[in-house]
């Protein structure tokens, strides 16, 4: 069974969207670029390898669960998908 999750990504709300025809289950801001970097990026196609280099930069994910096995757990097949 698929189960499907629609999470905006971005720190502000996409022009011409209204928030209930966007059937969001979650915003997720706090992992979006600062409004400082996507200022500076404005979609340059040519800023693209450097964008990625300094929002990677800006910080970590980490997954908590609750369980004692680190290697089998509903954390690791999440860590996996986002390692592709």
């Amino acid at each position: 069974m698929m189960i499907r999750k629609r999470i905006l990504v971005d720190r502000v709300w996409p022009r011409g969207i209204f928030k209930e025809a966007a059937q969001l289950d979650d915003w997720l801001k706090e992992v979006a670029p600062s409004t400082e970097l996507r200022k500076w990026f404005d979609h340059d196609a040519e800023k693209f390898v450097e964008f990625k280099q300094l929002k990677s930069i800006k910080g970590a994910v980490i997954l908590l669960y609750d369980a004692k096995d680190e290697k089998h757990n509903n954390a690791a097949p999440l860590k996996e998908f986002l390692e592709k």
